[in-house]
């Protein structure tokens, strides 16, 4: 570059790093777009008048779809999951702050599932839960317990099944975070709060938790989002209900209106609020440790 002249390299690499943004972004803001359409719209430009029609509609529910249960479905099982990832990520992240025996091959099971399809993940959990509903029917068809027996539906659900298919996928990232942030964690505040007579929980509660919070926000990030859009391992794990994005593949080979493109439009804003606060509350406490 000469004279404050860009190069021809640099115009080659802007070209590609729009077409990719349009490539990424482009299909999300064309769903967002067709959203909007009239009552008399359809599934493809050119647009047929403005409205918000279709999100009327999508209230009212499409068909035989309860959209207004599987978005609290999905809101239940992704709260559980952040929950639950920030808490086992957080905890490993300090086990193997020490070495431990066996803690290699540990790390590696664990990592694991991030190379193994998702599909057979889910169909092994859909399978172990399936062959436990067997085991316990056959017990309690021994024991007598027939009211019992004639009761009991399925160990598949929402918060058994799926929840351990959605933290096989999230667990992983969330454990890597946490190795990254305590790999570069100076250990040195916490051995000052120790020789000012912090107990372990003490140090840990008011000096490791504040600078490693803006890592942990995230971990609860990637854990909502990671399973809010989860499909795959949800699909053979998931049990006699649906979450929202089970329900929006179902509905893309029945549904021929915009409702469609609506209802992909909440799912995108749900993912994008989630994004937006956790960026928001990073931020906040990245300020107060500065300060």
């Amino acid at each position: 570059m000469k004279d404050g002249k860009r190069g021809a390299g640099f115009l080659l690499l802007a070209i590609f790093f729009a077409a990719y943004v349009l490539f990424l972004y482009g299909p999300m803001l064309v769903i967002v777009v067709l959203s909007f359409q009239g009552p008399e719209g359809g599934l493809t430009f050119p647009m047929r008048g403005w409205s918000t029609h279709w999100f009327h509609q999508l209230a009212e529910g499409l068909g035989t779809v309860d959209i207004s249960a599987a978005l609290l479905r999905s809101l239940g099982v992704g709260a559980a999951v952040m929950a639950l990832t920030v808490l086992l990520s957080v905890l490993a992240g300090l086990a193997f702050r020490k070495k431990l025996r066996g803690g290699s091959v540990l790390f590696f099971i664990v990592v694991a599932s991030l190379i193994m399809p998702s599909i057979i993940v889910s169909l092994g959990i859909g399978l172990e839960f399936r062959l436990l509903d067997g085991a316990v029917k056959k017990l309690l068809e021994q024991w007598g317990w027939q009211e019992t027996l004639d009761n009991y539906g399925s160990a598949l659900g929402l918060y058994t099944s799926v929840l351990g298919a959605h933290l096989s996928w999230t667990l992983p990232f969330g454990l890597l975070i946490m190795f990254a942030v305590f790999n570069r964690f100076n250990r040195s505040y916490e051995e000052a709060a120790r020789d000012l007579g912090a107990t372990p929980w003490q140090s840990f509660r008011h000096v490791v938790l504040p600078l490693i919070a803006p890592s942990v926000v995230g971990i609860g990030m990637f854990g909502f989002t990671l399973s809010w859009d989860e499909i795959a391992r949800s699909s053979q794990a998931i049990g006699d209900v649906n979450t929202l994005p089970l329900e929006l593949q179902g509905l893309t080979t029945t549904v021929t209106t915009p409702a469609i493109y609506a209802l992909g439009t909440l799912i995108l804003l749900v993912s994008f609020v989630v994004m937006g606060l956790a960026v928001g509350l990073s931020a906040l406490l990245n300020r107060r440790r500065r300060a």
